[in-house]
């Protein structure tokens, strides 16, 4: 529930990004900065917090990192320029680097056959929040009055992200019994190592990247591509999120643990990859806004089937004292990607082709599907090498 809040005021502002940089009159890649400037904080953000959290425990860094998030909702909305506002954005994303402290929480709590499942109900909270977030932002969006016209909703998302943190204050208890001393506690850089040397963790990371680099440039494209194609404005972009958050929650809460259940983590994330690229290459044939919609859709339940399995495999190869380490640098990664994936599909968009962000996506996430049915192999193989030698007499 708290997720849910959090993501609710996330999801007011981010449909409405594009048309905030453009009310400063900001030409398109400037546009693209502001919205990977909260990715870019997140960057830096995510494995220091989830590092932290191992330390000193959970609830703290989600108390402190959502209350920052929420002040710079507020300094947003009064942001007086583009550059302003890519430094707040940025200042956010530092604060709400998160994502690895809740995904610790749930693995510090969550038996290890039931992690998919709950890591499908983590994503369904974060997708039932953009099913609302982006109908109240285009609902009080006022695009005409300039950057105050968007200043509504930028104080609904200061005020959820508030509401975020009262609900943690009285309601999560804290996850970690221990923890560690900064002497006992591995750097960053040896955890990097660590990773590395780790084939699941090496190639579910891999994955992490070159999804988050197609997914976030068809996301920060897709606005100018829509209002190009269809004439849409921001309340249709923010009917069309409402409906793929929609389709995805129903998908991670009802369908993803089940299928995981049945056919194993690492199929289904190798089909939802697939899942994933046919439909990012059909959607520049799109002949109409409903097809358009039914197609973002799919893209959104291809991620669905995908990551919870993806988070699922790689916490079952990670130290349970270094959870909130690993998967904060899985996140950075995820952060990478979502600064330079709209930076390039915002080139591509304005200087080549207002398609080519679907081909490129098309294009570098075909490869991930190996790279599921790699770590798949490799988590089999890892869970076979682990187990005892049988007794002989």
């Amino acid at each position: 529930m708290v997720m849910f809040i959090n993501i609710l005021g996330f999801g007011v502002v981010v449909p409405l990004l594009p048309f905030y940089g453009q009310s400063f009159h900001a030409p398109p890649w400037a546009i693209a900065l502001v919205f990977s400037a909260y990715s870019l904080g997140s960057f830096f953000g995510e494995p220091f917090w989830g590092r932290l959290s191992d330390r000193i425990g959970r609830r703290p860094i989600l108390i402190s990192s959502i209350s920052a998030n929420c002040l710079c909702y507020l300094a947003l909305a009064f942001a007086p320029n583009v550059f302003v506002a890519f430094a707040v954005r940025f200042m956010g994303g530092l604060a709400a680097g998160n994502g690895s402290v809740v995904q610790g929480y749930i693995a510090d709590v969550t038996p290890t056959e039931e992690r998919a499942g709950r890591f499908s109900m983590l994503g369904a909270a974060y997708n039932v929040g953009m099913i609302i977030g982006p109908t109240l932002g285009g609902i009080f969006a006022h695009p005409g009055q300039g950057p105050a016209g968007f200043r509504i909703p930028l104080l609904i998302a200061c005020g959820l992200s508030a509401a975020a943190v009262a609900g943690v204050t009285l309601f999560v208890r804290e996850s970690r019994t221990g923890g560690h001393s900064d002497d006992t506690q591995p750097s960053r850089w040896s955890m990097i190592g660590t990773a590395a040397r780790n084939p699941v963790i090496r190639q579910l990371m891999a994955l992490t990247f070159v999804v988050g680099f197609a997914f976030t440039g068809i996301e920060s494209t897709f606005g100018f591509w829509s209002q190009h194609r269809f004439g849409w404005g921001p309340r249709d972009i923010a009917v069309c999120f409402g409906i793929t958050a929609f389709v995805s929650a129903i998908c991670q809460s009802l369908i993803t643990a089940r299928l995981s259940r049945r056919y194993g983590e690492a199929r289904m994330l190798a089909i939802g990859m697939v899942i994933t690229v046919v439909s990012m290459a059909l959607q520049p044939f799109s002949v109409s806004g409903p097809w358009a919609i039914a197609l973002m859709t799919a893209i959104a339940i291809g991620s669905s089937v995908a990551f919870p399995n993806s988070g699922a495999l790689m916490s079952r190869s990670i130290d349970p004292d270094h959870q909130g380490q690993i998967m904060g640098l899985n996140n950075a990664l995820g952060a990478l990607a979502r600064v330079v994936g709209p930076f390039c599909a915002a080139l591509i968009f304005s200087g080549i082709n207002v398609n080519g962000p679907f081909v490129l996506g098309a294009a570098i996430v075909a490869p991930a599907i190996y790279l599921a049915v790699s770590a798949g192999r490799s988590a089999r193989k890892l869970q076979e090498d682990s187990r005892p030698a049988p007794l002989h007499s």
